[in-house]
């Protein structure tokens, strides 16, 4: 129970579950963040109110469970955004949830609860659609799923206000690396737009999502995720334009990363809204005698290693030596203590370690690991080099993970839903670009299969794909071209692995330390093969082999 709660919370695990078998009682189960400024107003207000309280702590088993720290059971139960609220059988199957509820709200949900329950007991509980145990619908890569999810970039788009949707905004950085290729306009205009409405111009960083379509009303909320992914989509439309419009939010997102969220040794997860205050309504004098914002400063693998790979993007491109040192730091922490055998572990802190073998940390640890090897040389992470790291993680995640063509979230274990497969599009999305990414690198087709049969086995719907997960639309293309490879006879920062770095593709791979002549570069895509041994031809080379788009 905390302190804003009257309510008797359970944690997630086996006992809670038990609990509920032996009383004959329904579940509430609250999704929460420590960044949720909504989920600290429904405690306040809704959860600390006593008769609900009581209500809930005789008649249902109240289990809390943090969504940062428990990603399996967020993407079972997310009833569309957090708090979720989620009432559930003793097995853990549905039967009703919503997001945000107010008191008077819960009272009515209780009763219906509680009505459901009498006339069909454990039987009101349903199993959701995502985890029926059908497959995605398998197909063929082919050159329309990039030409459609470029087609959606423009149908999606708000003209008025940039961005995609005509609702709540989000940044979708992804989205953005997409279109910088494709459609460089409005992934232009969207980042204008995300650095006016969710950039804090004190402290740096950018806040989670707004309110409403003209990015007019943030959601004081800073992820850890959200700033990496959006970092790295800043200093790509920076790499596209050279313009300091979009490497000075990349720079300061970085500062904020480091002032804000760093530990001593990784990233803390989050920055939600302060206690009792308007913090983010402050100048910077206010702030200065303000509470300060809730923090979870658990370093957690995934957003860890997305912050090396962005951090590591924007040194490659700016000669940045603090965002190289704090990526490079980041890197041998995860490392050190998340990286067990090329099992991830999703956080360790404290004497409590979260779960281990998710697939978003597997793929995100691949390409952190993939980006090292590109920008800082032929160096090594706990112990071994950054490319047979990057592969020892991947190749757990092909045994445990990859079953019937396409990746599981996690292992198909634990309590309720837990023990049924998830397959999410993202997620497998993301396995095959780092895929993508080590099979470039070290010339192992093997990972470049296992990424085609990924995509494949989910392009029998590739016309439902929408705008949200466009970098489905870049697995494929890559798929269909070979990749542009650049290796560097020479160390890490030299003068040809700088302008390497300052390809204007970001999808470009990057080798230093090759085996290749001293002070030559060899431009490759496919059979096209070009030398070069000064940035002026090394760019000249780029353009003659560049796959087209």
């Amino acid at each position: 129970m905390t302190d804003e709660t009257r309510v008797e919370w359970r944690p997630w695990g086996p006992d809670a579950f038990a609990e509920a078998r032996a009383a004959d009682k329904p579940i509430l189960l609250s999704l929460s963040a420590t960044w949720c400024e909504d989920c600290h107003e429904m405690d306040a207000e809704t959860y600390a109110e006593p008769r609900i309280a009581a209500n809930l702590n005789d008649g249902f088993v109240p289990i809390r469970v943090d969504v940062d720290r428990h990603p399996r059971v967020r993407e079972r139960y997310n009833m569309g955004g957090f708090p979720s609220t989620v009432f559930l059988a003793p097995d853990g199957h549905p039967i009703t949830g919503a997001t945000f509820i107010g008191p008077e709200g819960m009272r009515q949900v209780i009763d219906r609860v509680r009505e459901v329950w009498e006339k069909k007991g454990a039987d009101a509980g349903r199993t959701p659609r995502a985890l029926a145990g059908d497959l995605p619908p398998a197909g063929d890569v082919s050159p329309q799923i990039e030409a459609h999810l470029a087609g959606q970039l423009e149908v999606s788009y708000d003209d008025a206000h940039g961005g995609w949707g005509d609702a709540a905004k989000f940044p979708l950085p992804r989205t953005v690396e997409f279109a910088l290729k494709r459609d460089s306009q409005r992934a232009l205009r969207t980042l204008d737009a995300i650095r006016d409405g969710l950039f804090d111009p004190v402290e740096g960083g950018f806040f989670r999502y707004a309110d409403d379509p003209a990015w007019s009303k943030p959601n004081r909320e800073k992820t850890l995720e959200s700033n990496a992914a959006l970092l790295r989509a800043f200093a790509n439309g920076y790499r596209y334009t050279g313009e300091d419009a979009y490497r000075d939010p990349a720079v300061e997102t970085a500062r904020f990363l480091v002032e804000s969220l760093w530990t001593g040794t990784g990233f803390g997860g989050s920055m939600g809204p302060a206690a009792g205050t308007d913090y983010y309504l402050l100048g910077e004098d206010g702030r200065e005698n303000a509470p300060g914002p809730r923090t979870d400063l658990t370093v957690y693998a995934g957003g860890n290693a997305l912050a090396v790979d962005s951090l590591l993007v924007l040194s490659g491109l700016t000669d940045n030596e603090e965002a190289r040192e704090y990526a490079t730091r980041t890197l041998d922490r995860i490392g050190e203590d998340l990286v067990d055998g090329g099992v991830v572990t999703h956080f360790n802190t404290g004497g409590d370690s979260g779960e281990s073998r998710l697939l978003e940390d597997h793929a995100r640890v691949v390409t952190a690991a993939c980006r090292a090897r590109q920008v800082l040389g032929d160096g090594r992470v706990a112990g071994q080099p950054y490319l047979d790291f990057a592969a020892a993680v991947a190749d757990t995640a092909i045994d445990d993970l990859f079953v019937d063509g396409s990746f599981l979230d996690g292992p198909s274990d634990g309590e309720a839903l837990l023990s049924s497969p998830l397959r999410p599009l993202d997620g497998n999305v993301e396995m095959a670009n780092a895929l993508l990414d080590l099979a470039a690198l070290t010339g192992d087709e093997r990972y470049r299969d296992v990424a085609k049969t990924t995509i494949d086995s989910f392009a029998g719907a590739w016309d439902r794909i929408g705008v949200q997960v466009a970098e489905y639309g870049t697995a494929s293309a890559r798929l269909l071209r070979d990749p542009l490879l650049v290796e560097v006879g020479g160390e890490a920062g030299c003068d040809l692995h700088r302008a390497a770095l300052r390809v204007a593709d970001h999808e470009a791979l990057v080798v230093p330390d090759a085996d290749v002549a001293d002070n030559v570069a060899i431009v490759s895509a496919g059979t096209a093969s070009v030398e070069a041994t000064t940035p002026d031809e090394l760019m000249q080379a780029v353009s003659s082999v560049t796959p087209d788009a």
